[in-house]
């Protein structure tokens, strides 16, 4: 049979059932009990069961008692000591039976195993037990409802979600639990389980799910079909998990994302203050308003620090957003001028540069605003708001403005956690508001700069009719050196000139107004193209040495790197000659009769003009390229931002054809043709500086000019002015026929004592009256003050009184002296044929 231990170590299939009284007395012990213990039942009736315990488990006696009574009975794990003093470890089960059956003291009944299927009921036992109890204690809310629906058992946890304690909610459905739920979706879950048989795991859901503070509360709930032992459908199971905490910080993460992505897209004021109402709305608030001091819009220094009590400032609405269009009815139209009544938040946080937050509005108190256009100020319960918050915009420690928060739709009111969200997104904002405004400052300085540098009116000439366009860049990194001039020449000749600075910004700017004052100068010298080039190259070359400049400092604006076209156009031969450092050469537009006869037929043509190396480079020597241009061609100098290559182009071409097309388009006036050209190549935003100048040549006729070739023979002076004399009457101007005598005379002689033959005189009847001679000497000469006591050189002295502009030019041949005698009205001041300002297009910024 073996000893006690060897049957205790092999183990017993049988169950023991010990019947206890009230007091939990042992009043019966089995053998099976016996043999499991190694007690004899002698030894143990009448004596407390917990003595049996080892002193661990006894010590949780008194629980499990309470729980019997509670619940009728008990199921787990002890641990028992047998006589010998080992221990044993039973899975128990207690149930309670009725008091007093058939008269006897049997009050509880335990049923206990060690091992065999009794052992793996009492283990089964034990873990549905447990699950009771997690499902009690857990703070997940879980619920079971039937086929149709129906709650038929719910948890202690789920009442915090409302709807009830558990007896309340059993055979109702959600929405008759909880009235306002959205239980449409949610019973939508359940039906698509109960016919799928697929799990919804981490639905989120958010309602208001209880009552207390009218906050948003979000759910992760989970649904799980339940089938009985044949798998038949017998309802679904599902979980509520508060994740509203979680739900709230990836709202507030997700909205500084979006602030993060949406502000500081553009440098521009008024839309980085619309952009910061649109980031907040509706997530945030429902009425959102931006309030900048009129300083800051317009790019200037604001006050620095908190702004004084006694201080008043002008406030314009830079941007506003409702959840819903004209609810509420705002106080100030957007870019308006914005007032608000003394003491109130938007004025204390203005001066304190303190965040204030209303929690709660008085729904009779009057709103801030003074002055509204309706005329009566409106009370905060006939707008409809019942929470604010008023945040200051800071930034470097400026401040900038307010920005108001009203919430009207949602009934939350405002908390500690949202102002500390709006403060956090306020905050990014002032910095790209400071960024937008500075950038303001430094754009418009540029702007001005540069426009201050471009002509605004050209002189009277009437060589060329000019139309002209310039626009800005869109961005202040872009704002280049771009820059077009038309300059009167001798001669009746005119210069047109085109060119573009490398960098951008102010240095740009200074460094074209150089080269256009250097261009100035030189061309009043009447050097060829490609000399008046050459001495502008030497001179940036120069210049950009003394300031240690390099060609790599575009970014500073350096002359060195710029591009220049000039060209030059006499309308007496109707001779057109350039010279280009680096600049793309220009277009002809043919003027239209004669469009059919050209030889390629082509309307718009390139010239084949060598262009050199950009100024300040050296290398090859700039070359010219003369043209004949017929009465009414019109030349199209532009830059670089006009034919920049379209959108999915590869190179300048495409923008020279977009060009050519543009000037083919049809004949027009000359402003018109201009403004066609810039609508079609022009980019709404560009990113580069756009020049434009058209040009489009007259030419003087033979009525116009007239010219004698004359020996050198000192008697032919007086046969000049007798030539000239008569001429001047032929035209109806006899008042100029005295100084225009002595200035012929002058000239004349001085060709003949001090230059060589052939002599030529010539007089060109323009806007003003121009006398030439010219000989074959290249000897220049120079304008002396002579003594009381000497005999000559005072002709050149004389020509500076009687004539209004003198001067010498070079030819192959020689040299030309001329002199202008202005007509009346026709001075530099004057008016006539010529193209005045509004020929001139300056475009807006942006």
């Amino acid at each position: 049979m073996g000893t006690p231990e060897e049957r205790v170590d092999a183990g017993v299939a049988d169950a023991v059932t010990l019947l206890l009284d009230a007091r939990g007395r042992l009043l019966s012990w089995p053998a099976a009990a016996e043999r499991l213990l190694g007690r004899r039942a002698a030894d143990v009736l009448g004596t407390p069961a917990v003595d049996l315990l080892v002193p661990e488990d006894a010590a949780c006696t008194r629980e499990i008692a309470e729980r019997c009574c509670a619940e009728g009975g008990w199921t787990g794990v002890l641990r028992l000591r047998r006589d010998d003093g080992r221990k044993v470890t039973l899975g128990v089960r207690v149930a309670g039976l009725p008091e007093g059956i058939g008269g006897s003291p049997v009050r509880w009944m335990v049923l206990a195993a060690e091992s065999g299927s009794t052992a793996r009921s009492m283990a089964s036992g034990m873990t549905f037990t447990m699950l009771e109890r997690i499902v009690g204690q857990t703070p997940i809310g879980l619920a079971v409802v039937d086929t149709e629906l129906r709650c038929v058992w719910s948890n202690a946890a789920l009442e915090r979600f409302g709807g009830g304690p558990s007896q309340a909610r059993r055979g109702r459905r959600l929405a008759e639990i909880q009235p306002g739920l959205n239980a449409l979706v949610l019973e939508a879950q359940m039906r698509q389980v109960l016919e799928t048989g697929v799990p919804v795991i981490d639905y989120e859901h958010v309602g208001r799910f209880r009552t207390g503070p009218r906050r948003e509360q979000a759910h992760s709930m989970s649904f799980v079909r339940l089938e009985d032992a044949r798998g038949v459908p017998v309802g679904v199971c599902y979980s509520v998990i508060d994740i509203s905490d979680r739900w709230r910080a990836r709202k507030r993460l997700s909205l500084l994302d979006r602030a993060s992505e949406h502000l500081g897209r553009t440098l521009d004021v008024m839309h980085t203050a619309q952009d910061l109402a649109d980031v907040v709305v509706p997530d945030l608030a429902d009425y959102v308003a931006v309030e900048l001091l009129e300083s800051v819009i317009k790019g200037a220094e604001p006050q620095a620090g908190r702004l004084g009590e006694a201080v008043t400032v002008p406030l314009r609405r830079a941007g506003m957003r409702s959840a819903r269009q004209g609810e509420p009815p705002p106080a100030f139209g957007l870019g308006a001028v914005s007032a608000y009544q003394e003491d109130t938040p938007p004025i204390r946080c203005l001066t304190d540069g303190t965040s204030w937050l209303g929690a709660r509005l008085d729904p009779l108190g009057l709103e801030w605003a003074a002055g509204t256009s309706g005329g009566r100020a409106l009370h905060f319960g006939e707008l409809g708001m019942h929470t604010a918050m008023v945040v200051p915009i800071r930034a470097r420690g400026v401040t900038l403005g307010v920005t108001l928060f009203f919430r009207v739709r949602r009934a939350e009111p405002f908390d500690e956690e949202d102002l500390r969200l709006a403060e956090e997104v306020v905050g990014r904002a002032a910095v790209c508001l400071d960024n937008a405004r500075r950038y303001t400052r430094e754009r418009d300085a540029a702007l001005v700069l540069q426009r201050s540098l471009l002509p605004h009116a050209f002189p009277p000439q009437d060589a060329v009719e000019v139309a002209t366009y310039y626009g800005p860049a869109d961005e202040l990194s872009s704002v280049g050196g771009d820059w077009f001039d038309v300059i009167p020449l001798s001669g009746a000749r005119v210069a047109l000139v085109v060119g573009e600075v490398v960098g951008h910004g102010i240095e740009a700017a200074a460094a074209m107004g150089r080269l256009r004052t250097a261009v100035r100068t030189l061309a009043d010298l009447d050097l060829p193209p490609e000399e008046l080039l050459a001495h502008l190259d030497d001179l940036v070359v120069q210049v950009s040495r003394e300031a240690g400049e390099s060609a790599a400092t575009g970014v500073g604006g350096s002359s060195l790197g710029s591009t220049c076209l000039y060209v030059t156009y006499d309308p007496v031969s109707r001779h057109c000659v350039m010279a280009s450092a680096g600049h793309p050469p220009p277009a002809v537009l043919r003027p239209p009769s004669s469009r059919g006869g050209a030889e390629d037929g082509a309307a718009v043509r390139f010239p084949e003009l060598s262009v050199g190396p950009a100024l300040g480079l050296g290398g090859l020597p700039f070359e010219a390229t003369e043209l004949r241009l017929e009465e009414g061609s019109v030349l199209a100098l532009y830059t670089d931002g006009l034919v920049a290559p379209a959108e999915g182009a590869d190179d300048v071409h495409d923008g020279r054809s977009r060009l050519r097309a543009a000037l083919e388009a049809g004949d027009a006036p000359l402003d018109a043709l201009c403004g066609r050209v810039v609508r079609e190549l022009a980019p709404a935003r560009p990113h580069d500086d756009v020049a434009l100048l058209l040009a489009r040549t007259r030419g003087l006729g033979t009525g116009r000019v007239v010219s004698w070739d004359l020996p050198t023979d000192p008697a032919v002076v007086g046969r000049a002015r007798e030539l000239s004399s008569r001429q001047l009457a032929d035209w109806g101007l006899g008042e100029l026929a005295f100084t225009t005598e002595l200035v012929v005379s002058e000239l004349v002689t001085n060709a003949i004592r001090h230059g060589s033959g052939p002599i030529r005189l010539r007089l060109i009847l323009e806007r003003a009256l121009i006398c030439e001679v010219s000989d074959a000497s290249s000897t220049s000469p120079h304008l002396r003050h002579p003594r009381t006591t000497d005999e000559g050189g005072r002709g050149l002295f004389l020509i500076s009184q009687f004539a209004q502009r003198w001067g010498t030019r070079y030819t192959d041949d020689g040299k030309i002296i001329w002199a202008e005698q202005f007509l009346d009205g026709q001075g530099p001041e004057g008016g006539g044929a010529g193209v005045g300002f509004d020929a001139i297009t300056l475009a807006e910024p942006g």
